[in-house]
């Protein structure tokens, strides 16, 4: 975006603009989080995406910052950049209810989640925490402690979820980087239904603690606007934690590095169902458009699949298990607050042994090995990320599902495999919701994904979310 592009709202100027005008005195930081502020006051109402908004906190943060940036001594990377914490994340001082009554908020809250921790680092203006379905179990936006949250494109449809506050915050304006959470997808789902750009880096990648009861799935991860965002947001976010034991070595690189790079010369597979998804034929003729661009662009592109069946049931196991050790702390007397949907998928999980969630995990590990031998002929695989648009709100699934995974089924493999997996918009729908592109790269291959998404979107720039 040149700075004649800019919008005339700062509140939707991406991190990287504004730190633009923060380094030459165009913008103060005070001036965008009253411009943030300003829209949450505006449009979280009706879409409800925050759980806790701090604007005493935020605008305290931003005159300070503004007292750095006057002095040209910025404190880190992000200094003075509007952020939000989606609620499945310990933010000191600040209850972290999980979408849950179950959840006490009488509690001391002296601690940061990793990734709260590294983007404190940074300096960064906290806006807040933003809304999720109970305990991230589910991929549309509501609870029974926040209710429905909504999407900016249609209020009548979904965001997505379980990040579906992150999404809905980053798309209506409400902030410029969101730290969202995927254990199935819920990162690039609602990132995909909301129009913005959302990536589950590999796991470890950015170090998550106390661990998610789908701790052996479960990334975190930015969501933003601009694929340059999402790239600095990551960097920012990969300060090594001790205290998450899947956590990666420290990254030898800076993400917002090569993004300019392009795809010319990668060998790119596009698989439209991976074999096995039914895909809405509208969604399907707008994914295999965006597909030509990474062809003009250079890359070597051919349809490939790579070659495994649906592991939808080995996923089921580990992930229901993953509810059935939640649920297993309450009695049965708290366990009547909890969502209805999380509670069958919980009784579900009780029912498998040992043997069987060691069966799902072999399966699991298969499938890493088929991808990684996949990759070793394709630099990156594209699918469609979600087969269908964005559901009405508070509807889990569709007649005929069993589960709310079935209407996902591009997501949740890439959780089993742990490989970075990007969504970014790639169109809009005749019903004006948007469409988005999944892109997924080898394992640790993070810089890779980032730079072909980047790719996109210079090609296709998508609209910003119609809210006022």
């Amino acid at each position: 975006m040149m700075a004649t592009d800019r919008p005339a709202d700062p509140a939707a100027w991406p991190a990287t603009e504004l730190l633009q005008a923060y380094r030459s005195g165009a913008l103060s930081p005070v001036e965008a989080a009253q411009a943030a502020l300003a829209r949450i006051k505006r449009l979280n109402p009706p879409l409800n995406a925050f759980t806790l908004v701090d604007e005493e906190g935020a605008l305290a943060a931003a005159r300070a910052s503004e007292a750095r940036w006057r002095h040209k001594t910025p404190a880190g990377a992000l200094d003075g950049v509007p952020v939000t914490i989606k609620d499945l994340l310990l933010t000191k001082g600040w209850p972290t209810l999980r979408g849950s009554k179950l959840t006490s908020r009488e509690q001391s809250w002296e601690d940061d989640a990793p990734a709260a921790l590294a983007l404190k680092a940074q300096a960064p203006v906290i806006l807040g925490k933003t809304t999720t379905p109970e305990f991230g179990w589910k991929a549309i936006g509501d609870s029974p402690l926040t209710g429905i949250t909504r999407n900016p494109w249609n209020p009548n449809h979904t965001p997505g979820g379980s990040s579906a506050g992150a999404a809905v915050a980053a798309s209506a304006c409400m902030g410029a980087l969101h730290v969202g959470t995927d254990g199935a997808g819920s990162i690039r789902i609602p990132a995909s239904f909301t129009g913005i750009v959302g990536l589950k880096p590999s796991l470890g990648r950015v170090p998550a603690w106390p661990p998610s009861p789908f701790a052996i799935v479960s990334h975190t991860g930015p969501m933003t606007r601009t694929v340059a965002d999402c790239a600095l947001m990551l960097a920012c976010m990969v300060r090594p934690d001790p205290r998450d034991p899947y956590a990666l070595p420290p990254a030898a690189r800076d993400y917002t590095a090569g993004l300019v790079d392009g795809v010319k010369g990668l060998r790119i597979a596009f698989s439209p169902t991976l074999g096995y998804a039914a895909v809405d034929p509208e969604i399907a003729g707008i994914v295999a458009s965006a597909i030509s661009v990474f062809a003009r662009l250079g890359a070597i592109v051919e349809q490939a699949d790579p070659g495994f069946a649906n592991p939808r049931d080995a996923f089921a196991v580990l992930w229901d298990s993953g509810a059935a050790k939640l649920l297993a702390a309450f009695s049965a007397e708290q366990r009547k607050l909890v969502d209805p949907g999380l509670e069958a998928i919980a009784r579900d999980g009780a029912r498998y042994s040992a043997v069987d969630y060691l069966a799902a995990e072999a399966e699991r590990a298969a499938l890493l090995t088929r991808m990684n031998l996949f990759h070793q002929r394709w630099d990156l695989l594209v699918t469609p990320m979600m087969p269908v648009p964005p559901l009405p709100v508070a509807q889990d699934m569709r007649p005929g599902d069993r589960h709310w995974i079935d209407w996902s089924p591009f997501s949740y493999p890439f959780n089993m495999t742990r490989q970075p997996a990007i969504s970014v918009p790639c169109g809009v729908d005749s019903r004006g919701l948007p469409v988005g592109l999944q892109i997924v790269g080898p394992s640790f291959a993070d810089h890779l994904v980032l730079r072909a998404a980047a790719a996109f979107e210079r090609a296709r720039p998508f609209p910003s979310a119609p809210v006022a």
